[in-house]
């Protein structure tokens, strides 16, 4: 199962969108106001729940449909920023800061790009091949 679920995280921007999602999710739960005050309070308070609201939905929806990860990206950091005004700054800089920082992965996730290779393994190749220059005879 671990081996699948790997192959599965390794297609879309997994982190991105895990933060993105947590950030939503840390903001509305943040949030104090019940339902009946919101409605009397207005589109302001209206705002403090669908602002978190739609950067749930931007985390999920780019954990579950990466194509179209750039335009959820974008919408979740707008979302983000705009929970600095409208939830109780941002989820106290929590949501605000999980959020921006999880659509900045999103956006920058490529999904044909090679995986990283540790610098132990950079350095142990290296190593390697200078052994086998030096064992045929060419200078390091």
């Amino acid at each position: 199962m671990r081996p699948a679920f790997r192959r599965w995280r390794a297609r879309r921007p997994f982190w991105g969108g895990l933060l993105l999602a947590l950030g939503g999710a840390e903001v509305l739960l943040t949030m104090k106001a019940s339902v009946k005050v919101i409605m009397h309070v207005g589109m302001q308070g209206l705002a403090g729940y669908l602002l978190p609201t739609v950067m749930l939905l931007c985390g999920l929806l780019t954990l579950f449909t990466p194509a179209q990860r750039i335009f959820y990206s974008v919408i979740g950091v707008l979302a983000s920023l705009g929970t600095w005004l409208t939830s109780n700054l941002g989820g106290f800089f929590i949501g605000l800061l999980l959020g921006v920082i999880g659509s900045c992965l999103t956006f920058g996730w490529l999904p044909d790009q090679e995986p990283r290779v540790s610098r132990r393994k950079r350095r142990k190749a290296a190593r390697a091949a200078a052994v086998l220059a030096e064992g045929a005879g060419e200078p390091a």
